[in-house]
């Protein structure tokens, strides 16, 4: 039966990417606007083994964005809350939930030379580096997403190398870490050059507590997390024999 779930992706991509997908090994680190629904839309389109990875619980500002958090998943873990989506979409699907953070210490626990793919969609710089660095180390293809946040149009996300992006702030930061780290690999990267001013007078007392806190718009962050996940299936489809 689980081979119907994927037939109307087998028209455009052929029976044989299907068994590759299947057997492709894809670990999604951060699963909130980007990550949670670049994780959904890989389950969606035949990938058999995926680790999720997110240390993090649901909170209400949570809910206009990711894809695991409405009011009855509120002060659940992440990931496991995603697991249980992911399995109600594929029970055949290899799913590990792991509710922790990726850090340079713990890198060897990840085992990342074991994927075929790494999705970074991290929002603390140091861990973000921390994983690229790590995933660079392992020789794993690794596709990263930027700063989403402050910005409503999809139309201006885009697709390049990191060294090569213009106008995302994060891109920059992270370049400038990687090159104080010595990282001269590169990889693609989601982005959008697009940024829209805050509106503080609409964060309460409660919602701020004397954090900075950038807005963000569903439209946007899901559309960057389609576009992780369309990379790594156009990449399979071009390693067909």
């Amino acid at each position: 039966m689980v081979n119907h779930f994927f037939q109307r992706l087998a028209l455009i991509t052929g029976a044989d990417v299907l068994q590759r997908l299947e057997h492709t090994r894809v670990m999604v680190c951060g699963l909130g606007g980007v990550g949670s629904w670049c994780a959904e839309a890989l389950v969606r389109s035949g990938v058999g083994n995926i680790c999720i990875v997110d240390f993090d619980t649901v909170c209400t500002g949570n809910v206009n964005r990711q894809i695991q958090a409405t009011s009855r998943t509120i002060g659940s873990a992440k990931a496991e809350v995603l697991k249980e989506r992911l399995l109600e979409i594929n029970p055949c699907c290899k799913v590990n939930a792991r509710t922790e953070k990726f850090s340079r210490e713990k890198t060897d626990d990840f085992d990342l030379e074991t994927m075929c793919y790494v999705i970074d969609a991290i929002d603390i710089l140091a861990d973000k580096l921390d994983l690229i660095e790590a995933c660079m180390a392992a020789d794993v293809t690794l596709f990263s997403s930027m700063g989403m946040a402050q910005k409503m149009d999809p139309q201006r996300i885009k697709v390049s190398c990191i060294w090569e992006t213009q106008g995302c702030p994060l891109a920059r930061l992270v370049r400038n870490g990687l090159r104080k780290r010595g990282c001269q690999g590169d990889f693609f990267v989601v982005y959008s050059d697009e940024r829209l001013p805050r509106h503080d007078e609409c964060l309460d007392e409660e919602q701020s507590n004397g954090k900075f806190i950038n807005g963000s718009a569903v439209t946007v962050t899901a559309s960057a997390g389609m576009a992780l996940a369309s990379l790594v299936l156009r990449d399979v489809m071009g390693k067909q024999a």
